[in-house]
């Protein structure tokens, strides 16, 4: 079999691991001897063992002499676990292929460097594109410090999220909000503004799509941008499992605080934008705090402002046969643009059908351009 079969192997194990393994990147690895795949592993939840022990843990002694074909560069330094590329080399394996090196300053290119140290050729790029997607949140929140940041909304055929009364139960249709619930399982945060929570009163959960869901500890954080703390004490995502954080605008009064802290939730103080939370600096904190993913789920105002700023590196956009009309309700609200020529358009354009409803999904131009 030519090199590109069992790489697009390993690719498939490493696409098992989205979602699961942040805030390190998802990877695959597949040991070969004699043409015979021996031993294959993908990443497992942080603090676990990498794709790479995985794979020469099922080998066994067969990984001697044997080629690895990995999806991302073996690490070479002690973090949660010890280095990969000494698992390797004591393992005996002879070659390896690498689809990506990592960009991890504190990885890239010094893995490789470790496995030629030891005589051990490697080989890199074979499935580099498909391996650049498997990991694009992790390739941006490693090489700029900011999170992924998604967002997804569902709108009627003529843009609207909501009725001019609030009402919005239910835009799309339950196949595609089953989908919406199980792409929810795999980001690390899930945001909506204020009100969304006063209008619609939403959990924030990921539910019946297995994994995560019904697992405290796995559930997405749910994150609130709410400037001036006027979240209800009673809202459902204050309900467990999982962790609330309400991001309020600096300064905030000291008992409303503890007020949300006793209500369940982990208030955090941002500095204030043109009277708002400043979502950039926001995402800044959400990155510190090893947050790799975002899914913005609304409302107009919070998706407007991420759009204004050129914060949004995908989109998920459910469309639904159907007619709303009125002036409010937009699905995106905030400043916008001018003229057409500054209008921002996705690239990498994908649709699905759910039923009657279409989901369209594409990169932004600038997240476009960072992975290319």
């Amino acid at each position: 079999m030519p090199p590109q079969h069992y790489m697009e192997c390993a690719l498939s194990l490493a696409r098992l691991a989205m979602g699961y393994t942040s805030p390190n990147p998802a990877v695959g690895a597949v040991v070969v001897k004699d043409g015979l795949v021996v031993g294959m592993g993908y990443t497992q939840p942080v603090g676990s063992e990498h794709a790479e022990v995985m794979a020469l843990r099922q080998a066994g002694d067969k990984a001697k002499d044997a080629a690895m074909y990995v999806t991302l560069e073996p690490c070479s330094h002690y973090g949660r676990t010890p280095p990969c590329t000494e698992a390797i080399i004591a393992a005996g394996i002879s070659e390896v292929y690498i689809a990506l090196l990592d960009p991890n300053p504190v990885v890239s290119g010094s893995g490789i460097g470790r496995l030629n140290q030891e005589g051990i050729r490697t080989y890199v790029g074979i499935g580099e594109q498909e391996a650049c997607e498997i990991n694009e949140a992790y390739i941006k929140h490693i090489t700029t410090g900011l999170p992924f940041v998604v967002a997804k909304f569902a709108m009627s055929l003529d843009g609207k999220i909501a009725t001019k009364t609030g009402d919005s139960k239910w835009i799309t249709s339950e196949e595609a909000r089953h989908y919406a619930h199980a792409l929810r399982s795999t980001f690390d945060a899930i945001m909506v503004g204020v009100n969304t929570i006063v209008a619609d009163n939403p959990h924030l959960t990921a539910r019946g799509c297995g994994g995560r869901s019904g697992i405290g500890k796995m559930q997405p954080l749910r994150l609130v941008v709410d400037t001036e703390g006027r979240i209800p004490v009673n809202s459902h995502v204050f309900e467990p499992p999982g962790e609330v954080l309400v991001a309020v605008a600096t300064p905030f009064d000291s008992v409303r605080k503890q007020e949300l802290v006793q209500a369940g939730a982990e208030v955090v103080e941002v500095p204030a934008r043109k009277g708002s939370v400043d979502i950039g600096e926001l995402l800044k904190l959400l990155g510190k705090r090893e947050v790799v993913t975002v899914l913005v789920e609304g409302g107009g105002k919070v998706l407007g402002s991420l759009f204004d700023h050129r914060l949004v590196d995908k989109v998920f956009a459910f469309v639904s046969p159907v007619i709303i009309g009125g002036r409010e309700a937009a699905s995106v609200g905030g400043n916008g643009v001018d003229i057409m020529a500054e209008a921002l358009r996705l690239s990498r354009v994908d649709i699905k059908i759910f039923g009657d409803d279409i989901l369209v999904s594409g990169y932004t131009e600038k997240a476009s351009r960072r992975s290319a």
